[in-house]
């Protein structure tokens, strides 16, 4: 009774006429529970929904796609990105794979190898590459009810506190707030783990739950989180891929295959495209964070090397946990690493020779 509810309000399909030429409209919802103002959230606006018409246009499609925006969180919160899209309560939308590390633990690779690169394009090249190219990262999507069409990344992680962080030792005992996947990163800090999703960090940091965030320069800037952190440490921890766009699998068997292939087309270019927009804001980010009071300082490289050197077997840890689920996840983590090192990074630790 649901998906017919759905079909027949969500993707109607009606005639007008339009400069003499009969058009159909496919009805479709998109949904994300962050703002267009992180950059990951915006591509999907600036990018799928405004040029999907006109792509199909180009192609002398005879459909096209009226869109319901709902962005920001207006029908969801970042807790159900994943069971949204799934439940159809949208069509189309961002998955958070960051908040679905049980469900969608290939997905989260990165999250288990930090400090690898702090390029958007590679990290986002990769994991679309391995989504394309081994099925077990494919079914993750699949056993949703998703169609996968292209990964979202960041920029490189650093840390916002309302203390100043001169040391290592200075984030001892305070209580940095990321989401569930972070809390390994901060293993060798003496920090607390806080969980918690980008949009709730403001809050939660005014109100004394936390002292400091682990997040990415675009997204403290879009929150304006340098107000409540204003001390923005350097760590450079890397990129991360966060999840992806995708598009309910009921949704997606409904609509013209027209519309298919511009989604798909515009779905990958979305990769490359909020991945460049993310290089582009990730500097004018830092720029207008210390112009509006942000004070900004680097992690000393002794530091550095030593929070690195400090962290756990990450990726040991990982590979053994997907595969008591039946994941190949040693032969993933070999190639990831071998993708990004090819693609020109320089991981400071070699997760893959740590098995």
């Amino acid at each position: 009774m649901r998906n017919f509810w759905k079909y027949s309000l969500g993707l109607a399909v009606g005639m007008y006429v339009a400069s003499a030429q009969a058009v159909e409209t496919v009805r479709l919802t998109v949904a994300s529970s962050h703002p267009t103002s992180v950059a990951w959230v915006g591509a999907l606006k600036t990018h799928v929904v405004d040029n999907a018409n006109k792509r199909l246009e180009e192609r002398g499609s005879d459909y096209r796609i009226e869109w319901t925006e709902a962005f920001g969180g207006a029908l969801y919160d970042f807790n159900d990105t994943l069971e949204a899209i799934e439940d159809g309560l949208a069509d189309v939308g961002w998955v958070g794979a960051l908040w679905e590390p049980a469900k969608m633990p290939l997905q989260n690779i990165t999250f288990a190898t930090p400090f690898v690169t702090s390029d958007p394009r590679i990290a986002v090249d990769v994991l679309n590459e391995l989504n394309d190219t081994i099925p077990e990262m494919k079914a993750e999507w699949e056993r949703h009810s998703l169609v996968f069409l292209g990964a979202s990344v960041n920029d490189t992680y650093h840390i916002f506190t309302s203390f100043p962080v001169n040391s290592l030792a200075d984030l001892n005992g305070k209580k940095i707030v990321g989401n569930s996947s972070m809390a390994p990163w901060l293993e060798g800090t003496g920090a607390v783990p806080v969980a918690g999703g980008l949009p709730s960090f403001y809050q939660q940091i005014q109100t004394g739950v936390a002292d400091g965030a682990i997040i990415m320069p675009t997204g403290a800037a879009s929150l304006k989180l340098h107000e409540v952190a204003p001390h923005i440490t350097l760590v450079d921890i890397g990129v991360t891929t966060v999840g992806g766009l995708a598009v309910n699998r009921d949704s997606w068997n409904a609509l013209p295959e027209d519309v298919r292939t511009v989604l798909s087309e515009l779905g990958r270019e979305y990769s490359t495209v909020h991945s460049e927009q993310v290089v582009a804001r990730y500097d004018e980010s830092l720029a207008r964070m210390a112009k509006e009071g942000g004070t900004i300082t680097e992690l000393p490289a002794a530091d550095r090397q030593q929070w690195v050197n400090s962290l756990a077997a990450l990726s040991k840890t990982w590979v053994e946990a997907s595969e008591k689920a039946g994941l190949p996840a040693r032969e993933i983590l070999t190639r990831f690493m071998n993708e990004m090192r090819e693609r020109g990074a320089k991981p400071l630790r070699n997760w893959d020779q740590e098995l």
